[in-house]
């Protein structure tokens, strides 16, 4: 079972874990209520180890606890839409028994309700307001001032507020008031996808997983040893190494002979100690003097991670470079695993126009798949070939050729030229279409 901390202020708190319980049985709940949101960074770094994610009331809180995680991925927040602004100022309204024409609201930034569009219709029913940006580091005491620095000098009618304590203080200032909360769908949406989150983390995490690593050229490293130990004792250094390996993923070693080695374990422990597995294929390679091919699979049956791995390495095999390949359940190619030039594309399609005109300009499904993940990660409308070059690790001359076969193919264009500073030939400019 898992066990989520609930993170917010006590009332928050009580009505997340409410809805919760009407959508998920089999997940404990563990409510961490704060009266401060700066309370947050210490609820989170003493109760850590003792939750698997964490669940935090609000947009603010969520920063403060993001600067303390490695892993942001175990972090989720209620999102809150223009819904609540509106719920709020209705209520503001019931309450007083009439129409409030001047309004300050202090809420989150526009990463979450904006003050653009989120606004403009209560903009458009009040004559004035007043709006005070809340960050992670914004104490209750800025914000109460605000308020009641407008009130006192009688700017506003009344005021909306994502503060309990900003919103209690002004109730004892006899300042009409009301607290921005989450509506009861928004909390239930965010909680129906998260706990699917859960799950699907769960399903992944105990996948097989089977890495693959080669000692590329092994036959021509034991041509040149002179003795036969001299190899056993090479063997036994690399297989000391990759039982290292094995006891930090809990894994099982399988020697295939000639340099070649499988390990098998699960894809949550490969993923936490991807970082060990370059360490240790570094280290192989310094050991045997030669490069070290390095394949990943993950599969829900042995067999299907053994082909994604197998699939990987030969992957790997064919860069200069040293690198991990990973090939996930699902197809999804990602190279550089682990590095700031990770590339992840999927190496199959289906769809039949595609593959028609990669059939006839014979481009592989790969290669065009590899070029719009690239292009799509770096955020590029327009590229040249020494773009693709440079980020792809391939010569100028097999970029042009790929980008030219493309065009043939009617899958890119040539858009202009890109001005030179010295002579020759411009740059061409494409994108993909």
């Amino acid at each position: 079972m898992f066990r989520i901390g609930v993170v917010g202020p006590e009332k928050s708190v009580e009505r997340i874990v409410g809805v919760a319980r009407e959508i998920e049985q089999e997940i404990e709940l563990v409510p961490h209520p704060y009266e401060e949101v700066k309370e947050v960074a210490d609820i989170v770094s003493r109760h850590d180890r003792q939750v698997d994610y964490w669940l935090l009331s609000g947009f603010i809180p969520y920063q403060v606890a993001k600067k303390l995680m490695p892993a942001a991925d175990r972090l989720v927040y209620i999102y809150s839409t223009e819904s609540s602004i509106y719920k709020s100022f209705m209520e503001l309204v019931y309450a007083q028994g009439k129409l409030l024409e001047r309004i300050s609201i202090d809420m989150i930034p526009s990463t979450n309700i904006g003050e653009g569009e989120s606004l403009e219709t209560l903009k458009a029913t009040v004559q004035e307001l007043f709006v005070e940006t809340v960050g992670s580091d914004t104490e209750s005491e800025e914000l109460l001032r605000f308020h009641l620095d407008l009130w006192e000098e009688g700017k506003i009618d009344g005021a909306l507020t994502c503060y309990p304590t900003v919103r209690e203080a002004l109730e004892k200032a006899k300042v009409p008031v009301k607290l921005m909360s989450p509506t009861r769908i928004e909390i239930f949406q965010t909680l129906r996808i998260f706990f699917e989150k859960v799950k699907t983390s769960y399903y992944k995490d105990t996948q097989i997983g089977v890495e693959k690593i080669e000692i590329k050229d092994f036959d021509v490293i034991k041509e040149k040893m002179e003795k036969t130990y001299q190899v056993q004792y090479l063997e036994l250094r690399l297989k000391e190494t990759l039982i290292q390996l094995c006891e930090k993923i809990d894994g099982s070693l399988v020697d295939e002979g000639n340099g070649r080695y499988s390990i098998f374990s699960s894809r949550g422990a490969i993923e936490r100690e991807l970082q060990a597995l370059k360490d240790k294929a570094r280290y192989l390679s310094l050991e045997a003097d030669t490069p070290v091919a390095v394949g990943i699979g993950f599969g829900s049956t042995v067999l299907a991670a053994e082909i994604h791995a197998h699939r990987a390495l030969q992957t790997s095999k064919k860069e200069d470079s040293q690198e991990i390949v990973i090939i996930q359940d699902d197809g999804t190619l990602i190279e550089s695993a682990g590095e700031a030039e990770e590339l992840a594309y999927a190496y199959r399609t289906d769809d039949q126009d595609i593959l028609g005109k990669l059939r006839e300009a014979k481009i592989s499904v790969k290669t065009y798949k590899k070029v719009e993940a690239l292009v799509q990660k770096m955020g590029w409308h327009q590229f040249t070939t020494k773009d693709l070059a440079a980020n792809l690790q391939m010569t100028e001359r097999n970029a042009q050729r790929i980008v030219a076969d493309l065009c043939d193919a009617g899958l890119a264009e040539n858009v202009g030229e890109e001005a030179q500073h010295t002579r020759g030939r411009p740059n061409k400019i494409y994108r993909l279409k």
